[in-house]
């Protein structure tokens, strides 16, 4: 369970299928700064629709976050946000019955979720999926789950897995304008951390968890590689 960080945590969750039903898995990602992966986590789930690796990602989720943890979710399946929010409470009332007498689908799911939501501040946030400048932790979190259904594995931080590749499904942004070149001599923009997990670098390479890192435009990799793109 992730212990608590601060008062605040942003996160995203999410699932796939490969043929809804079809190879389906799931993932979530936690933020340290609302943007770059702090920790993750992916797994299979066999043959599944679309709609349980999208609730069992929520559910896995919130098992994983420490209850007193405030969070806000950030999501792209109305399915699964309506599920937990604006229908859950009819359904109840109504016996665990669509508004058409029909049995709710994937009631165990739901009542799982709905026992892990109880007592604790969530904030659901939908997001658009697959677009060029789109929720950064959402997209991580489709690639993470469209990767695990795909390969069926496990994958995650703790698991030292490298950063799943980029989905086919996202339009890829026009090449930016060339910049001044800037200077490195000091400041913020030259200062290398440790990092915390393994992860991969702008230039393709990986890097593993204690090597020196700094900030580039993109995100966090080898220092030589943000000399060089500066």
């Amino acid at each position: 369970m992730i212990d608590r960080m601060r008062e605040r945590v942003v996160a995203a969750c999410d699932g796939a299928s490969k043929g809804n039903p079809g190879p389906a898995g799931w993932a979530w990602v936690v933020s340290d700064d609302e943007r770059t992966p702090a920790r993750w986590e992916a797994g299979p789930l066999g043959r599944a629709t679309n709609n349980v690796a999208e609730l069992t990602a929520l559910e896995r989720l919130l098992a994983a976050v420490d209850p007193d943890v405030p969070l806000e979710i950030r999501m792209d399946s109305q399915y699964a946000m309506k599920a937990v929010t604006t229908w859950l409470p009819g359904w109840k009332r109504n016996g665990w019955k669509t508004a058409a007498g029909k049995p709710v689908a994937n009631q165990d799911l739901v009542v799982r979720i709905d026992e892990l939501l109880d007592g604790r501040s969530v904030e659901f946030r939908y997001v658009p999926a697959h677009q060029v400048d789109g929720d950064p932790l959402n997209d991580f979190a489709d690639r993470a789950a469209s990767q695990a259904a795909s390969v069926q594995e496990e994958a995650g931080s703790a698991l030292g897995s490298p950063e799943p590749p980029q989905s086919p499904d996202t339009p890829k942004a026009a090449a930016p304008r060339s910049k001044a070149p800037r200077r490195t001599g000091g400041g913020a923009s030259s200062r290398t951390i440790k990092a915390k997990f393994p992860g991969r670098c702008l230039c393709g390479r990986g890097y593993a968890a204690g090597e020196s890192i700094a900030k580039n435009a993109q995100g966090w990799g080898h220092p030589e590689c943000r000399t060089a793109e500066a």
